[in-house]
């Protein structure tokens, strides 16, 4: 017989394990709380490990039709412009990795990833269906929707994000972390703004206590800007005016170097304003058992979220759901054992990125002597601090690539 898994949530980690669930043969019904598929946020960038699972999954055409392809990484000194260090991408990545670094829109990978679902017979997706709580026993897996539908699977994924009810269900009520850092987001049109401005290259600019990232999308017709600083979130973000953040921003950003002001008032003055984001998290991941119990998984988010210090948020949970389609095609094993294997799997690279994202941000957003011993060491050693083989060369396919 076949099996049949239930997905909850429709992000791009949910629809990433339901293209990889169909992929390994399984009957995929996927469960989706929003009225329409969609995704917010801005850019997100996907290293050589990420998109070589999109190319596996047959998706190299569509990757390319909506990403852009930076072909190099630079980090500067945010108060006085000084490039630090530079790391070539393009061509070099391809032949260091065998595959590209890309950058694109978060709407962008969505939509890729929606489409290759839609295109598979083996994938049911429901709307508006939020799952309101999951039991497992006898070999099954019980989902509740929000109209009280019961339905029966296989296997449970919960990919329904940071606060995720499956999480809460299967390892207890934990509520996420403050990282006491704010993001704001924007992205721009690139002919709209002056030459000088203008990008195809991933610049991060490290400041004391806040650091800048921009980088194109959409085959480059589009710039992402994310600006982090040190700061506490409103009590009440969703009835904030985020027409205020543009000046919070330009103060917190007074005293970096005129290159970077002018491009954070070409926010306010040719795009759509800035976009406040809190940044939380969890601990790292501590075993196997945070991944996975019995017939029900975590993935993306629901597992592991990050800090955004090493740009694979997305990228984790593709890989995620990449290695549940390995397991999943395990049929010598029970369900559960597939899972634990995933799990096994998983749980180690993906604590050592959230660990590592940690890290980084701690570094970004240095200060005094450790901000000056930062500098040196960028100047002196380069590409080979920007350079991440262990990351982009391994994608957690067995214990043995850790």
């Amino acid at each position: 017989m076949q099996k049949q898994i239930l997905v909850a949530g429709g992000g791009i980690g949910g629809l990433a394990a339901a293209l990889a669930a169909g992929r390994a043969g399984w009957e995929v019904r996927l469960f989706e709380r929003a009225q329409a598929f969609s995704e917010v946020g801005a850019g997100v960038q996907i290293g050589p490990n990420v998109v070589r699972r999109l190319q596996a999954w047959g998706l190299h055409r569509e990757l390319q039709a909506v990403a852009a392809f930076p072909d190099r990484l630079q980090v500067r000194n945010a108060v006085s412009g000084d490039e630090l260090a530079a790391l070539p991408l393009g061509a070099a990545a391809i032949a260091r990795y065998g595959a590209a670094y890309a950058t694109i829109h978060r709407a962008d990978l969505h939509a890729l990833l929606l489409h290759a679902v839609q295109d598979s017979p083996l994938v049911h997706l429901n709307l508006n269906q939020p799952v309101e709580y999951h039991q497992q026993g006898d070999g099954v897996v019980t989902i509740r929707l929000r109209d009280g539908t019961l339905v029966e699977g296989d296997a449970l994924i919960g990919a329904d994000g940071l606060r995720s009810g499956t999480r809460s269900r299967l390892l207890g009520e934990v509520p996420t972390r403050s990282s006491g850092h704010l993001a704001y987001r924007a992205v721009l049109v690139q002919k709209d703004l002056p030459q000088a401005l203008r990008t195809q290259h991933v610049t991060a600019w490290l400041g004391p206590r806040l650091h800048v990232v921009q980088y194109p999308l959409r085959r480059g017709e589009l710039m992402n800007v994310v600006a982090i600083r040190h700061g506490e979130p409103p009590a009440d973000l969703e009835h904030w005016d985020h027409g205020a953040n543009a000046a919070d921003l330009e103060a917190a950003l007074a005293q970096t170097c005129a290159p970077l002001q002018d491009l954070v008032r070409a926010v306010a003055q040719i795009g759509d304003g800035w976009r406040l984001w809190p940044l939380s998290d969890r601990p790292p991941v501590r075993g196997p058992d945070d991944m996975a119990q019995g017939l029900v998984a975590l993935l993306g988010d629901a597992a592991h979220p990050m800090r955004p210090y090493l740009a694979q948020g997305a990228g984790m949970a593709i890989e995620d759901a990449a290695e549940l389609q390995r397991a999943l095609s395990m049929h010598d094993l029970d369900v559960d054992l597939r899972l634990r294997r995933y799990a096994l799997n998983r749980w180690q690279r993906n604590a050592r990125v959230q660990e590592r994202s940690r890290r980084n941000g701690r570094i970004f957003h240095a200060t005094g002597l450790v901000r000056f011993g930062r500098d040196m060491s960028l100047r002196l050693l380069g590409e080979r601090l920007l350079d991440v083989p262990w990351l982009y060369r391994g994608d957690g396919s067995n214990a043995s690539q850790l």
